[in-house]
């Protein structure tokens, strides 16, 4: 009985092998296409693989071979082009060639879409990863994502192709499906990349929770910001007005924020206002095409001009000015102990080291010296003899270690110095710098440096502390809204007082006010006296303005 149940396993395989082998002699053509796709079709090994060769590869920096690439060793078979942005060809000029022009591109257009090619007809929608290049030397500088769902893993490629582009400016993702756990490995992903990126468009991706907030974090490096057709209402505005700025934590990078084409009314325009008592890095800001009445209008207006201080607000710039004045006298007995014994010592080496440097300039100037570099080096000599004069010790063995207990002891209030600052020429120069670095969005981080507004100078009127008002918001858009002639009275009254300020401060290098107000498609007339005044207010504060007049002028005075 063994030997009779080995036979038929013996037999069975036999049996089949001639079929088999038959099969596959007869078709043959079949058998090798089989034998192809099944490499293709079979991805679970490739899957199996994922963490090592993902890791494994390392990027060129070219973004078409590394997504490529990515894509494959994560087992994707078809996936989107990395394409060049075709950019608009604005060459409209009446003449009788560009009357044909239409008629021909009408016919190729045609030809194209056609239903024999429906190949064709359909690659404007394929997803594609659109790229704008630098002209120089060809590397990515704005990536365009359009229409196509981005899912977690094409997020994780992109988390390791993306950091080798040195050149990134700006990520768009329009309508890609976006929910709030994407927008979290999204985040995540920006710290990864070039210190270049500085600009985020986040444009037709509504989301449930609405945590937009999050890229305005206290640790995001965004300048530019835009959330347009996002369906944010009151709730979403109130999260992204307590990350521009609440009575503890300010936003201190975001240049620009465009909110148009969302769902934010009254309460919404309110949060946003609240988040601009205190914030004065936001230099740009849309809210056109919302649902913004009378009553959030007056919100908005109220921060431009000087208003009243909470009681929370109150106590809270008491704090900073008791935590100021403890660091004053703790600091000021370690000078005077170490300073009033060491002051003759110090003002003969003070004599000695000016003498030197006079005889030095005396050489320098005699010797080959014009004088354009002789007096920067009296300027910077000067420098040296201020900084000498204010440290208690002259050697520099003695010097380092009291800046550095200094520093550390001003640590904790970082506005000190600034504020003594404000009232001499440096201030005036550094406010300046700060507002053309937040203008041009490179070296944003400068914003940490700036004083905290509780500590600017405030008026006091029947027991009342009124602060002066944001004017570092230059650029405001309202435009299509449901404004009427109230809220219009409210922002006239703006106006007025930001022009009174820069005319009264007109030597001044500070902040001045809106620059550019929009509030046109409300629900006023464009006739109407308020709406008048406040364009021949802001007419000649408009800085595009005032260059079409700086070219008109030359041309004049030619003819």
């Amino acid at each position: 009985m063994s030997g009779e149940a080995s036979a038929p396993p013996a037999t069975s395989p036999r049996a089949p092998r001639p079929g088999i082998q038959k099969s596959s002699g007869a078709v043959t053509k079949k058998g090798d296409r089989g034998a192809k796709e099944k490499p293709a079709t079979v991805l679970p090994p490739v899957g199996e693989e994922e963490p090592k060769n993902p890791e494994e590869y390392q990027c060129t920096g070219i973004l078409e071979v590394d997504f490529a690439e990515l894509c494959t060793r994560w087992g994707y078979t078809d996936f989107p082009k990395v394409v060049t942005r075709p950019r608009p060809q604005l060459t409209f000029a009446p003449s009788a060639s560009t009357s044909e022009k239409p008629t021909l591109d009408d016919q190729r257009l045609s030809g194209s879409c056609s239903l024999n090619s429906l190949e064709s007809k359909y690659v404007y929608f394929r997803p594609t990863i659109q790229v704008e290049l630098e002209p120089e030397d060809k590397s990515v500088k704005e990536i365009y994502i359009r229409g196509w769902k981005v899912e977690e893993r094409i997020l994780g490629i992109f988390s390791k192709c993306l950091p080798s582009l040195s050149q990134l400016q700006a990520i768009n993702l329009w309508k890609v499906g976006l929910t709030d756990k994407t927008l979290t490995t999204f985040i995540a992903l920006l710290p990864l990349c070039s210190s270049t990126l500085r600009k985020v468009s986040l444009e037709g991706n509504p989301l449930p929770e609405q945590s937009y907030h999050k890229l305005m974090a206290a640790d995001s490096t965004i300048a530019h910001l835009s959330l347009r057709n996002n369906n944010i209402d009151d709730h979403g505005a109130r999260l992204l007005g307590q990350a521009l700025s609440t009575l503890h934590s300010c936003n201190r990078t975001l240049v620009s924020l465009n909110l148009g084409f969302n769902h934010i009314g009254d309460e919404g325009a309110g949060y946003i206002a609240d988040g601009l008592r205190l914030n004065r890095s936001l230099l740009w800001l849309s809210l056109a095409h919302n649902r913004i009445q009378d009553k959030g209008a007056l919100k908005l207006a109220e921060v431009l001009r000087p208003f009243e201080l909470t009681h929370i607000e109150v106590v809270e710039r008491r704090r900073l000015l008791l935590e100021k004045g403890s660091q004053e006298r703790s600091q000021s007995p370690s000078t005077s102990r170490h300073g009033d014994s060491k002051t003759e010592r110090d003002k003969n080496q003070l004599m000695g080291v000016s003498s030197l440097a006079l005889v030095e300039k005396d050489k320098t100037q005699t010797v080959k010296t014009p004088k354009g570099l002789g007096k920067k080096k009296e300027k910077s000599g000067e420098v040296v003899k201020k900084e000498e004069k204010s440290g208690p010790g002259q050697s520099p063995t003695q010097g380092t270690p009291k800046k550095e207990d200094s520093a550390k002891a001003g640590k904790g209030k970082v506005t000190i110095p600034e504020q003594k600052l404000s009232k001499g020429k440096g201030a005036k120069t550094g406010s300046k710098e700060k507002r053309s670095i937040l203008m041009e969005s490179e070296l944003v981080g400068e914003a940490t440096e700036m004083v905290n507004p509780l500590l600017e100078p405030v008026e006091h009127r029947d027991g009342k502390v009124f602060m002066p008002g944001n004017k570092v918001l230059l650029h405001l858009n309202l435009l299509r809204n449901r404004i009427t002639e109230v809220g219009l009275e409210a922002f006239l009254t703006v106006v007025q007082y930001q022009a009174q300020f820069a005319k009264s401060k007109s030597a001044c290098k500070g902040p001045v006010g809106l620059l550019w107000l929009s509030l046109a498609k409300n629900c006023f007339s464009p006739q109407c006296p308020a709406n008048t005044m406040i364009q021949e207010l802001m007419l000649p504060r408009d800085p595009i303005n005032k260059s079409k007049h700086k070219e008109e002028e030359p041309v004049a005075s030619c003819t």
